[in-house]
């Protein structure tokens, strides 16, 4: 099964499951979904930041803050959370925080999402190929790389308001 081929499940405003569909039907019609996104720190308070694959469906090349992804169909949320971990960085040894729900929408995406903190150090591995390249960065670091990088704004939008005031105020 492809990507596209994924069950999705299709929400109200209100998390309600509406429909189900394939996650290609979802892109098309810009359907509101479920999402998790993850915020991976370092012990020593750095965030890990990775450019996606020019494979993604969405975005593609971007820069991220944080490891997710759309939910899978009667997937809960933290099932969602651990097994973007798993997939993307290779971590199966932490249990991600909840730290905050919104929803974003846009002219590609519009989705519920929850936003979760890890801390971890590493190593990390990318198996799955979401990632194309992944470094720690500071708040100073991250905000010299969004002044000339694009960055995906659904995670600039939910999940960087919940990172500290540090990374907020840059």
């Amino acid at each position: 099964m492809t990507a596209g081929d994924e069950l999705v499940d299709i929400v109200d405003d209100d998390d309600i499951v509406v429909a189900t569909v394939t996650r290609r039907d979802m892109r098309a019609g810009r359907m509101q979904h479920r999402a998790v996104f993850v915020a991976v720190l370092h012990p020593d308070g750095r965030l890990l930041v990775h450019r996606r694959s020019d494979a993604k469906d969405v975005w593609p090349g971007w820069w991220d803050l944080a490891v997710g992804g759309v939910v899978g169909s009667g997937e809960a949320y933290d099932d969602a959370a651990r097994r973007e971990l798993a997939e993307e960085i290779g971590i199966t040894d932490v249990i991600p925080e909840p730290i905050g729900d919104g929803r974003y929408a846009d002219d590609d995406v519009a989705l519920l999402g929850r936003c979760y903190r890890a801390i971890h150090s590493g190593p990390f591995t990318f198996a799955d190929g979401e990632v194309a390249e992944a470094r720690w960065a500071t708040a100073d670091e991250l905000a010299a790389m969004r002044a000339g990088t694009r960055f995906l704004p659904d995670s600039l939008a939910l999940l960087l308001p919940l990172l500290g005031p540090d990374f907020r105020s840059r």
